[in-house]
């Protein structure tokens, strides 16, 4: 017997869909996304998940047992052999005329929670493993997917290696947020030493060690000898925030590149980003269309004062298509100062050099300034990692580093990078002033001692930009189980 395979392979319903080959016998299996009709005669919408389309699936009663016919309920999962045939109705190219059905696993309409009908976000949340069987979380998952898949293909071609880097680290001077504890001593009664502390010597490494929150410095040492690395990982922060935008738990993208200056970067970050956007615009046209429709849906339930002026799709070709902007921070905090929301006093948060831009002062230079994505660098130095290269023959008081910052639409940030520190002696002396002992990071000071060059890098947070090209509006929604402050579910 011939198998039926799932996915984009034979038997699909993507591909049946996409087939003209009408008048044959085929196998569809899926899950029930509806079904409506008489008791004679009814039709079921079937969704395998390898498209956001259904599958129309007429069946006849009296060709089917009656013990079936009352389990083909929403949420069902079924087998179904028929006569593909072209549609009568409109919506669908073709249809299967069922002549047998097996129900696969059945599904208690009393019970199964997730009813053709509009759901909130929280409850779906609730939820999570049955929310990919819905239009809009199976339309995220399979974007999520093709943003993965072109991020390797986009550093493949360009000659990068893809390194995997801890996730376990024995460092906390990374200096990027707070980070979570590993360890195998009892909590209730872990070993002292001397002194009255936890020994962490009796530890499983012998030393206190934590999540990773990043894996640049390790990315970094990679560079150091195979020239052109990126890594794509899950990392870790321990911040106790509920927004939108954070969570304990999300992936990162960080090239890092050797004989990279800050052009150079810049130049890199600016292709990377638009080519992920042209390509989920090329090859995901069917999720983002439906994506656009709910945004478009969503925006206009807003105020008018917090509705985005783009569409999403419109949102993304303005990306693809426009040379963005470059700037350097104190030119943008000019502009910002000059602005007339500063002057009328409509930003929430105050505008002067040396702070930290907030997601309302990147999104007016995107959206309102410029009207086109933004790359600002060259930012305030005690702003910034200690990683990062400072430049020279500034004024006192503003020192700044070859920093840089990606701005979009709708976003505000979604990459941020540096040229890196090659100079054995500034970064000694910046550790010293941000106090990171030198000799926990002798490995990380060493590829300056032995070859140092000039080197880049660059980090994109995975789930910010699938926020980005999907139009969802909480981060929670756009990773298959997301982990926050007091969650770990599923």
């Amino acid at each position: 017997m011939e198998q039926v395979l799932t996915g984009t392979k034979k038997g699909s319903i993507k591909q049946l869909l996409a087939s003209t080959e009408y008048d044959r016998e085929v196998t569809v299996r899926g899950w029930v996304r509806h079904r409506r009709g008489s008791k004679e005669v009814f039709f079921v919408h079937l969704n395998d998940g390898s498209t956001i389309q259904n599958i129309q699936i007429v069946v006849n009663a009296s060709n089917l047992d009656g013990n079936v016919l009352n389990q083909i309920t929403v949420g069902a999962c079924l087998q179904v052999n028929g006569n593909l045939v072209a549609s009568q109705g409109a919506g669908q190219s073709c249809e299967v005329q069922a002549s047998d059905v097996v129900i696969l696993g059945a599904a208690d309409p009393e019970k199964y929670p997730v009813q053709p009908k509009k759901h909130s976000m929280e409850f779906l949340r609730e939820n999570a493993h049955l929310r990919m069987r819905t239009n809009t979380f199976s339309a995220v998952f399979r974007l999520r997917h093709a943003a993965a898949y072109a991020i390797h293909q986009y550093f493949n071609d360009r000659g990068f290696f893809y390194l995997h880097t801890p996730i376990i680290t024995g460092s906390d001077a990374e200096g990027a947020g707070e980070m979570f504890q590993v360890t195998t001593l009892p909590l209730d009664n872990p070993p002292k030493n001397e002194e009255g502390k936890v020994d962490f010597k009796k530890d499983f490494f012998g030393q206190p060690t934590n999540l990773s929150v990043s894996g640049q410095l390790q990315g970094e040492l990679a560079a150091m000898g195979l020239g052109l690395i990126y890594t794509f990982g899950p990392t870790f922060r321990a911040e106790n925030s509920n927004t939108t935008r954070h969570l304990a738990e999300f992936w990162m993208i960080e090239p890092e590149m050797a004989f990279y200056e800050q052009e150079d970067n810049h130049n890199l970050a600016e292709d990377f980003l638009k080519y992920l956007v042209k390509y989920v615009l090329k090859n995901c046209q069917d999720d983002l269309k439906f994506l656009d429709e709910r945004f478009t849906k969503e925006n206009n339930g807003k105020p008018t004062n917090e509705r985005s002026e783009m569409g999403l799709l419109e949102k993304l070709e303005f990306v693809a298509a426009n040379d963005f902007a470059r700037v350097s921070y104190t030119e943008a905090i000019n502009i910002l100062l000059n602005s007339k929301p500063h002057k009328k006093k409509k930003f929430k948060f105050p505008v002067e050099w040396g702070i930290d831009m907030q997601s309302e002062h990147e999104r007016y230079l995107v959206e309102k300034h410029f009207k086109k994505p933004v790359i600002v660098y060259d930012y305030p130095r005690n702003i910034k990692a200690f990683y990062m290269k400072q430049n020279e023959g500034e004024e006192e008081g503003r020192e700044t580093v070859r920093a840089m910052d990606i701005l979009v639409p709708g976003i505000g940030e979604i990459i941020g990078g540096s040229q890196r520190e090659d100079d054995l002696d500034r970064l000694m002396t910046r550790m010293t002033e941000v106090g990171i002992p030198h000799e926990e990071m002798e490995w990380y000071l060493d590829i300056r001692r032995f070859g140092s060059a000039p080197h880049s890098g660059f980090g994109l947070g995975f789930e910010r930009f699938i926020l980005f090209i999907t139009g969802m509006a909480n981060i929670r929604d756009v990773i298959p189980f997301p982990r926050t402050p007091g969650n770990a579910k599923f």
